[in-house]
């Protein structure tokens, strides 16, 4: 089976322009995600997906593979389909699973990737997983920048919202607090088809690609995740990743210096 890793990113951000390129100890945040992502030993290969030369220019003097995209596209999804597609005719072979890992993930674990596939490596049924990750705080859970996620009993989602849900409001103290973890692993197929899909109001309304899935009346499988992340949306977001990432052990490995 022929699994990859695509990694898109642009300069563009709306909400954090030049975030990919942004440092962290060192090192730009998509080289984080990247040499991150290919250690885990269940990718073929890794790539990085751009429309920026400046991010392409990095990946060449890093040693990352990258391919070049249109810079048309809005989501992550059609740009990693159109790398998925390049990378299939450059390299003469059908890709099996595609790993859409978001560039603002720098405190990826390989074992997080590892994690994501495996339910598809077992039930052919599951086209599409996410992680999902347990807040530990109040502020985390209203943060609208965290995609909050609630799930049925066999781990599938049925809503993802920006906003916080389930709700506190009826008095209970306690309720999950789960959001998603951007680490996506499709099928091949799927993801072309998930790309072919019409958007829908709830998608729009929440901003979450996921729901296009769930209001097309399709499953996506949560896969809960006990590793400790935090994505890159505000300047914020990076001051505290770093800090978290100070004593990490993984970044060592290759070559970042922690300053």
């Amino acid at each position: 089976m022929n699994i990859i890793a695509i990694i898109p990113a642009r300069m563009g951000s709306s909400r954090y322009p030049g975030k990919p390129l942004a440092l962290i100890h060192s090192v730009p945040m998509v080289g984080h995600v990247a040499f991150r992502t290919a250690m885990s030993d269940i990718l073929d290969a890794t790539y990085v997906a751009t429309c920026d030369d400046i991010i392409a220019q990095y990946c060449k003097g890093a040693g990352l593979q990258c391919v070049m995209t249109a810079d048309t596209h809005v989501r992550c999804s059609t740009r990693t389909a159109e790398a998925l597609l390049t990378i299939e005719k450059n390299t003469g072979k059908k890709v099996d699973i595609v790993v859409m890992v978001q560039g603002d993930e720098p405190m990826v674990m390989p074992e997080m990737i590892s994690a994501a596939v495996e339910p598809m490596l077992h039930d052919p049924s599951i086209n599409v997983v996410n992680l999902m990750a347990e807040m530990e705080t109040l502020e985390e859970f209203e943060d609208p920048n965290e995609v909050k996620v609630v799930v049925d009993r066999n781990d599938n989602a049925l809503y993802f919202s920006r906003e916080p849900i389930p709700s506190r409001k009826k008095g209970s103290d306690k309720v999950p607090m789960r959001k998603q973890v951007c680490i996506i692993p499709f099928r091949r197929d799927y993801l072309l088809r998930f790309n072919e899909m019409e958007e829908s109001p709830l998608e729009i309304y929440e901003s979450v690609d996921m729901m296009r899935i769930l209001e097309h009346g399709e499953k996506v499988r949560m896969v809960p995740t006990a590793c400790k992340t935090w994505s890159v949306d505000t300047p914020e977001d990076l001051a505290r990743v770093a800090r978290l990432m100070r004593n990490d052990e993984i970044m060592l490995r290759y070559g970042a210096h922690v300053e």
